[in-house]
């Protein structure tokens, strides 16, 4: 008999299984559950996009595109980000089409990490940048944000943390799970400490088009910023494609370089039909983005409403589509008091341990779920905490 346990990778059994799992296990074995946990849309595609990935197939558009993806979504790509956040990048050669913003992520902390290099990420955030920098055998260095900063990372904490080790930040803004934003000025902040040093920057943007107060600002906006950025975003979030697998990643033509040699060898291209999808999105899309994103805005404004109606302290979230509430008054652990919701009221919300040791006292709620389910929800909440 072989010993699995001998012959796996040490480097990926000290993983942890993400956080979210647990609840989607449980969620799965009831009925009538509410779920408020899944980072994802509840908007089906647009049609006009979804009838451009069927057109391509009928037209038998099913071969191999070329490795860094087809050049005319390159170049509305290019267009897009120009258009939408005055960010000039090359289709030519300064962004990839990759299979969603998560392989985005991954290009870049392979092609810039070494063994030993440190990894500065604010948490709470999303659950993949600790495990995808310790896969690049680099160490992850977690960053505490705290509420009374709205979850920001302020310059301080960055050069509290910055050590002759640091290779590279994450700046995951707007934010899973807290909903927070970085204003320009925060960024700029940022930018000064960084400034002088060969520190890269990897900015997860996936949410930018979900900013409900002013415009998103992006690190590489920031004057001899964009020399250091790695922007990672994709069509997930803004045009509710979560199952097409769409991203890309863009950044400095020597980085691209390097990341698209990983991308060649593990991935080969991002799936052809997406990509014709997607060029649809890039050039009738502005308007579904800005109908969703009235929707949620509106669901925002609702449920922090609700929540504080019912006495859940939460500070407003002015990004993405969570809310993350503190229940740090009601004596029960994070993931105790999301259990026992679950199993007491059959709603799922996500402890915000799964985001990282600074999630402790909080959940996260999303509100990308239909105002009947929200509605519900806050009530079934209501008559949860009125039993603690």
């Amino acid at each position: 008999m072989i010993d699995y346990d001998s012959v796996l990778s040490d480097n990926v059994k000290s993983l942890a299984p993400s956080g979210i799992r647990k609840f989607f296990d449980i969620l799965e074995e009831m009925d009538d559950a509410i779920s408020l946990g899944i980072g994802e849309p509840d908007f089906v595609t647009p049609w006009h996009i979804r009838d451009a990935g069927i057109f391509s197939l009928e037209k038998g558009f099913t071969k191999y595109t070329g490795n860094a993806g087809l050049s005319r979504l390159r170049a509305e790509i290019s267009k897009y980000l120009e258009r939408r956040f005055n960010l000039q990048y090359s289709a030519a050669d300064q962004i990839i089409v990759t299979v969603g913003g998560s392989e985005a992520i991954d290009l870049a902390m392979r092609a810039l990490v070494n063994p030993g290099d440190e990894v500065i990420i604010p948490v709470p955030s999303f659950v993949c940048y600790g495990p995808i920098a310790r896969l690049a055998c680099g160490e992850p260095v977690f960053v505490e944000t705290k509420v009374e900063n709205e979850f920001r990372l302020t310059a301080d904490e960055l050069r509290a943390a910055i050590t002759p080790r640091t290779k590279l930040l994450v700046l995951p803004f707007p934010n899973n799970p807290t909903g927070g934003i970085m204003e320009k000025s925060d960024l700029e902040a940022i930018a000064e400490v960084l400034r002088g040093t060969d520190i890269m920057v990897l900015s997860d943007e996936i949410y930018a088009e979900l900013t409900y107060s002013g415009h998103h600002f992006s690190f590489a906006n920031i004057p001899d910023m964009v020399e250091r950025s790695v922007v990672v975003n994709g069509f997930s979030k803004s045009y509710a494609m979560t199952g097409w697998r769409m991203g890309y990643v863009c950044g400095p033509a020597p980085i691209v370089k390097q990341m698209l040699k990983i991308h060649q060898y593990a991935i080969m291209s991002a799936p052809t039909t997406s990509q014709y999808a997607a060029i649809e999105a890039l050039r009738e899309g502005d308007g579904d983005i800005s109908t969703m994103k009235q929707s949620y805005d509106y669901r925002r404004k609702y449920m922090l409403d609700g929540l504080r109606q019912i006495g859940i302290d939460c500070f407003e979230p002015r990004g993405a589509f969570y809310m993350f509430p503190s229940l740090k008054k009601f004596g029960l652990s994070s993931e105790q008091f999301c259990e026992r919701f679950l199993v007491e009221e059959k709603v799922a919300i996500i402890p915000g341990t799964a985001f990282g040791d600074g999630g402790e006292g909080f959940a996260r709620m999303c509100y990308a779920s239909s105002m009947d389910n929200i509605a519900e929800a806050l009530a079934r909440l209501k008559r949860f905490i009125g039993r603690l």
